[in-house]
């Protein structure tokens, strides 16, 4: 099953469509709201969304790692990485059970 890539572009249809903002003010909220969470993120706070997930800044310590090609061992210094972790309500509708309550682990 291949699914389409949903872009900014359809988010903000989506919004004119079903809030009925004009096309300028659906991109401008999509946009906004986009803007706030990459601000939140890269000030390393965790973004949690009721019923969808949490967007999780996580270190990651320094380590060594190994080029698969040459097998060379490589020094991989620390960094900051994202996870999302998807609430319990979303795993259910991927997996297509229905009658799930939004008060479950979200």
């Amino acid at each position: 099953m291949t699914g389409k890539t949903v872009t900014r572009a359809d988010l903000s249809e989506a919004v004119y469509q079903q809030v009925g903002l004009s096309r300028t003010e659906s991109s401008a909220l999509v946009e906004t709201v986009l803007s706030e969470i990459c601000t939140c993120l890269a000030q390393g706070e965790t973004v949690k969304l009721s019923s969808f997930g949490s967007f999780v800044v996580r270190s990651k310590g320094k380590r060594v790692g190994r080029n698969p090609k040459t097998g060379v061992e490589v020094a991989i210094e620390p960094r900051q990485v994202m996870v999302f972790k998807p609430s319990n309500v979303l795993k259910a509708r991927i997996n297509g059970a229905n009658g799930v309550h939004a008060d479950s682990d979200d």
